[in-house]
């Protein structure tokens, strides 16, 4: 599957082709989340109207209206005249796409968007029809399926984390030692209100004393929750894509190792994932696999790398990973344009390869600046 947006935003061209995982870098405002944004469009047009029809937002068939409601207030400058998207070969009418309603149909593509912190309210996920009507369809929507799972398939006094039937039991060890520590996470009523609060010796905490790490950790979970689902189907009705914008965010590497993880079980389940991230971690983990993936390595070797205890599940996964394809690419400020970095080669003299994007460039610098003065200072004691 390929998507090429021409002229989009900041984007002059981007031409991206999709492995089981990819990865988007680069710096802020250089147009991932408005290229992710587009993958959700393409690949669920007549959901996404049907969607914002039922909760009485109207572009009038007109394009810029339509992007002012899809992508957030003001953005309808985004597409200019000479602006294209190119999705599997064929040329998109983006006027004739919005002007008329697409047939309806399953949602195929699950977006946790970036701010996914705003999706709670007091602790508790908020409704689509709680923000306004100029803030992001990705936002709005995925806090309704939070809401939705919250609602429907937990009890009112029920542990939400950890959670038997949810993730495997590696994952929940891992969890508990680097994300939640002793707290379990669960509904509580608080003057007739429900509300998720962490709970440690029977005290609950409400959701603005928990740690930035846990407030922007339990949206995730509970994403992870609605595309693992507690039954022996590998996914969540016809969800095929997983689009995860910033994974890192306000998380400890211990955390961002776990959830990198869940990540590769995501797409080992068969999902289709793409990630954007500002974390050389993500791209250190990218790299290790490629590598062990090339130089056949062991399942064994790939669980170390996450401290994950090797047993028959996480080697089942571990030998899965072995085999999906992961593609890279950096949008490049200077340029407007995407390079694909897949190779991951830090020796490449390009910088937008050799520095993995940039997220490398201020180790590199460091180490040769430090470099330098070691050698400076040898040199003047040998004077």
């Amino acid at each position: 599957m390929q998507m090429i947006l021409h002229q989009v935003g900041q984007i002059h061209e981007a031409k991206l082709t999709f492995g089981n995982l990819t990865v988007l870098v680069g710096p802020q405002a250089t147009g991932k989340s408005i290229a992710l944004q587009c993958l959700k469009l393409m690949v669920d047009t007549g959901y996404v109207q049907n969607e914002m029809k039922r909760y009485g937002l109207d572009w009038t068939g007109r394009l810029p209206e339509f992007f002012d409601a899809y992508f957030g207030e003001g953005m309808r400058s985004i597409w200019r005249k000479n602006s294209s998207i190119t999705w599997d070969g064929h040329h998109i009418d983006m006027h004739q796409l919005v002007g008329r309603k697409r047939k309806n149909k399953e949602e195929t593509l699950f977006f946790i968007p970036a701010q996914r912190v705003l999706t709670l309210r007091d602790g508790w996920p908020r409704p689509f029809s709680d923000y306004s009507p100029g803030d992001p369809f990705a936002v709005r929507e995925f806090s309704e399926k939070l809401r939705l799972l919250v609602a429907q398939e937990f009890g009112s006094s029920e542990a939400l984390f950890p959670q038997e039937r949810r993730l495997k039991r590696e994952f929940r060890k891992l969890l508990e030692r680097h994300v939640f520590s002793k707290f379990q996470l669960q509904v509580d009523k608080f003057h007739s209100q429900k509300r998720l609060v962490l709970v440690a010796n029977g005290e609950p905490l409400p959701f603005m004393v928990w740690s930035a790490g846990q407030r922007e950790f339990v949206p995730l979970l509970l994403g992870m929750y609605w595309l693992m689902p507690p039954t022996k189907v590998s996914r969540r009705g016809e969800i095929r894509w997983v689009v995860l914008e910033e994974l890192e965010m306000g998380l400890h590497p211990r955390a961002i190792t776990v959830l990198l993880l869940m990540v590769f079980e995501l797409a080992a389940r068969g999902y289709r994932v793409c990630l954007s991230s500002h974390s050389p971690q993500v791209l250190e983990a990218m790299w290790a696999l490629r590598h062990l993936q090339e130089n056949g390595g062991s399942p064994q070797a790939f669980l170390s790398m996450f401290e994950a205890a090797n047993t028959q599940p996480m080697q089942k996964l571990a030998q899965a990973v072995m085999d999906i394809k992961i593609r890279v690419y950096y949008f490049d400020p200077a340029s407007g344009k995407t390079k694909d970095i897949s190779t991951l080669d830090p020796d490449d003299e390009e910088a937008g390869e050799g520095g993995w994007g940039g997220l490398t460039e201020f180790s590199g610098r460091a180490n040769a600046a430090v470099a330098q003065a070691v050698a400076n200072s040898e040199r003047g004691s040998e004077e």
